[in-house]
């Protein structure tokens, strides 16, 4: 299987139809093997009978997976990669606001030696308060903590190659993050401007609420990318910087004392510097503690540290 396509389902039976259409307009035009993997999150609509007709008449192509209750897009995604066999992966949203024409564009770009392609939809046909603005926030504020810039991290149609998807799982909203995963395991990465629609059938499934979700997300990914191999740098300094703002009060409740004849234990600085000292000292152990669960984690899990992208006259994996 060269090409799998994932397409998270919810309450787009009207969609549906247009969606089958526009995807085998694309694929038929290209000379590759393919499945289109479409995950029902728990509509509540005709979404599945829709699916199973068409899963039944192109058993070639059309696999389904129907979840008991709605999970969420992440898992949904989830699911898919988990059973998807093709060796590239696109994934793509069922409301046909993204384009699968652009597919062949994305697909060129992995062939250019790319392990991540991204939509940027420039010209976004939604609601500009409610949708666009909190977007453009949301993805400058990700760009800026993790440093992998991209204008549209919300933009679902992206192309990957399977092996940067690989030693992770994924939760809550985290599907929006997989670059900074991949970014993480050394993928190259570019973005390309793709074709946004309007939604014709239904509603949108997203509000405010979801960019509050997206920032609480953001903390969880900043520390798995950033600390989750090495702990003691996130606890171990900031334990270090409150050990050291307690110990400069102290000194300076010293001087006042030695030069001011002002009483230390008098000041309710002195309190405060004792707690400061007291909380760096317990985040410096809790990092030690920390570096200990990691390093059971990898060994038990034998969680590799590094990641290959090719090997030459190689071909043993001395972990196996």
């Amino acid at each position: 299987m060269k090409l799998s396509l994932i397409t998270p389902v919810f309450n787009e039976q009207d969609n549906l139809p247009l969606l089958f259409d526009a995807v085998y307009k694309v694929m038929s035009s290209l000379n590759t093997s393919w499945e289109l993997i479409l995950v029902d999150d728990g509509s509540y609509d005709k979404s599945l009978s829709v699916l199973k007709e068409y899963a039944q008449n192109d058993l070639p192509h059309i696999r389904v997976i129907s979840f008991r209750r709605n999970f969420g897009q992440t898992a949904a995604i989830a699911a898919g990669l988990d059973y998807a066999q093709g060796e590239i992966i696109v994934l793509l949203d069922a409301d046909m606001q993204n384009d699968p024409a652009d597919i062949p564009m994305m697909l060129a770009k992995l062939d250019e030696g790319y392990d991540l392609v991204s939509g940027w939809r420039k010209s976004r046909k939604d609601n500009a308060i409610t949708r666009n603005f909190p977007s453009m926030v949301a993805n400058g504020l990700i760009s800026w903590v993790t440093g992998v810039h991209l204008h549209d991290y919300g933009c679902t149609l992206k192309a990957y190659r399977r092996d940067v998807l690989e030693g992770f799982r994924l939760y809550g909203e985290m599907h929006r993050f997989i670059p900074v995963y991949a970014s993480s395991v050394g993928a190259k990465i570019t973005e390309v401007q793709v074709n946004h629609h309007p939604r014709k059938f239904g509603k949108t499934k997203y509000g405010l609420e979801r960019t509050i979700k997206v920032i609480l997300d953001l903390f969880t990914v900043k520390f798995l990318v950033a600390y989750s191999s090495k702990p003691i740098y996130l606890f171990g300094g900031a334990g270090g910087l409150l050990m050291f703002i307690g110990f400069a009060t102290m000194v300076y409740l010293l001087v006042r004392r030695l030069f001011f004849l002002v009483s230390v234990t008098g000041s309710p600085l002195f309190q405060v510097s004792a707690m400061l000292f007291t909380l760096g000292f317990q985040s410096i152990l809790m990092g030690l503690i920390a570096e200990l669960l990691v390093r059971t984690y990898h060994e038990s899990q034998r969680k590799p540290t590094y990641t290959v992208r090719t090997m030459i006259n190689l071909e043993h994996d001395p972990r196996d």
